[in-house]
């Protein structure tokens, strides 16, 4: 049997994160293992939820998505990062910060689902 993918919320919209949620539901090789409203709590989860796929947002108050993703993957290099924001001109930002995709809000289901199966190179 395959390993469900363990998936940790970070976005600072309390909307944003329950649509997310609700759509990752319909998704049965995704297991949301926690949330978090900035980086700074996406950190504190990243030791006790062992998530295996953090999905990102950009930006965020405390602790901004880009510092976020930089100080997970230096930490826990294996941790694959979807950074999904409205902000299309973050994309450089995101992968130079070590993130594995890079999607636009609003983007298609499938697109989203593969990036965080790891289907695809970062986009």
């Amino acid at each position: 049997m395959e390993q469900r993918i363990r998936l940790l919320i970070a976005d600072d919209q309390p909307r944003s994160r329950d649509g997310l949620r609700a759509l990752l539901a319909t998704c049965s090789a995704v297991e949301v293992v926690g949330e978090a409203a900035n980086g700074e709590e996406a950190l504190l989860l990243m030791e006790d939820r062992r998530p295996t796929v953090v999905l990102m947002d950009a930006r965020m108050p405390v602790l901004d998505g880009m510092q976020a993703t930089r100080l997970i993957k230096s930490s826990w290099p294996e941790v694959r990062i979807v950074v999904l924001t409205m902000y299309s001109d973050y994309r450089e930002i995101a992968l130079a910060a070590g993130a594995d995709a890079f999607l636009v809000k609003g983007c298609q289901p499938e697109e989203l689902f593969g990036a965080i199966a790891g289907d695809k190179e970062p986009a």
